[in-house]
């Protein structure tokens, strides 16, 4: 990673598909590419108030709910990224005035990259992400850019992965195949070939990264914990090969990219069929928290071989998100990749929880300066496009 000597400030915002808080990132970004430079000076995680998460929970889960809820709990997000922001600058110590831009990725509450018939219109795909930025503009007196994702669809692309912008300029080789790996609720990977341009990266969400282990965890808990610490529950039990082969008999990982996927996949339908068999094959509690972490491993592996692999060679693995922090994970990972240098991206100056924070401030970044941030190569889109809306303090 380049260091900034100067240039901007800027706070990076998201709060991922599990909901766990909102993840802050203190960037210091310059230039522009290729020769952008950017450093992360601080990172905080904030957690959300429970009676919040729980409805962004419910409402994403599909729950039946109000436009008028809707609406509100976007304002109400809004307030809390707000709030957010402001402690984490208190945190760092550093005054909200030396803060010169916020980029804030919202709270997904649903996202449809794939477009699908709707009303008898043509096909269409769908996004919206909560946690109004005007509102967070207004509170922190700073200019805010939010709303990602919809320029990316508009322009015939899914919305997502955008975190390939940041992993290419953060990450690419002239000599080693990369390969970024993001696990938070959705497993998602940047492939950057050695010497790689723009349009060379491969990107796409492999399918469920931590989602399913977290609900596995908060049911059996009954919402005291929320997901399975160092795979303390998984390692207490074996792999179900049966259940492991029902679990990946879905189409999303036969689909070929560019492809995303969220709740809509991986929610809590797809828990209820998983616990369904388990009860079928009577299969031990702590054998599916076991199955399930191999389950987000093996997507990922069977990924790379399939739609990585038969394109450049892989040299290094680079994890960040959640799931860099479980050791049964991470150990199905290095061994089904011999040969691969599997680190977490702390080895490479980003803290593992840090990386999609930061990444969203690298795209506010480059919309503030008016320049494109989606990789079409990565969404599907049919060009490049400045992604966001800009709101005024």
């Amino acid at each position: 990673m380049t260091r900034a000597a100067a240039g901007m400030r800027v706070l990076g915002l998201i709060s991922g598909t599990s909901a766990d808080g909102i993840d802050v990132a203190l960037a210091r970004i310059s230039g522009k590419p290729p020769r952008l430079a950017a450093r992360i000076e601080h990172f905080a995680c904030l957690p959300y108030p429970a009676a919040l998460r729980r409805e962004i929970l419910r409402v994403a889960a599909g729950g039946a709910t109000t436009s008028g809820d809707i609406a509100r709990l976007n304002v109400l997000a809004g307030e809390v990224f707000a709030q957010a922001a402001l402690a984490a600058c208190r945190r760092f110590r550093v005054p909200p005035r030396q803060v010169n831009l916020i980029g804030s990725h919202g709270q997904t509450v649903f996202h449809q990259g794939s477009p699908s018939p709707y009303l008898g219109a043509r096909k269409i795909a769908a996004t919206l992400q909560i946690g109004e930025p005007a509102v967070i503009a207004a509170r922190t007196g700073i200019t805010t850019v939010g709303d990602f994702r919809p320029a990316d669809l508009a322009s015939g692309g899914q919305g997502a992965p955008l975190v390939p912008f940041a992993d290419f300029l953060l990450f690419r080789h002239t000599r080693r195949g990369r390969v970024a790996l993001n696990i938070g609720g959705i497993a998602n990977l940047t492939a950057i070939p050695p010497g790689a341009t723009a349009d060379d990266v491969i990107a796409f969400d492999t399918g469920p990264g931590n989602m399913l282990i977290d609900a596995l965890a908060a049911r059996v808990s009954r919402g005291r914990r929320r997901f399975d610490r160092d795979a303390h529950m998984a390692l207490r039990g074996r792999l179900n090969t049966k259940l492991l082969a029902a679990l990946l008999d879905h189409d999303y990982f036969r689909k070929q990219p560019p492809k995303s996927a969220g709740r809509e996949e991986f929610g809590a339908h797809f828990l209820h069929r998983a616990l369904r068999l388990e009860k079928r094959l009577g299969a031990r509690r702590e054998s599916m928290f076991h199955t399930l972490t191999a389950l987000t491993a093996v997507t990922i592996v069977n990924a790379l071989r399939r739609w990585v692999r038969p394109r450049m060679r892989v040299d290094d693995l680079i994890v960040s998100g959640g799931g860099a922090h479980n050791p049964l994970l991470m150990a199905y990972l290095q061994g089904g990749l011999p040969g691969v240098t599997v680190v977490p991206s702390a080895a490479m100056g980003l803290p593992e929880d840090a990386k999609e924070a930061f990444a969203f401030a690298l795209l506010a970044y480059e919309t503030f300066h008016g320049r494109s941030g989606n990789l079409p190569a990565a969404t599907g889109a049919s060009r490049s496009v400045v992604l966001g809306k800009v709101c005024r303090p």
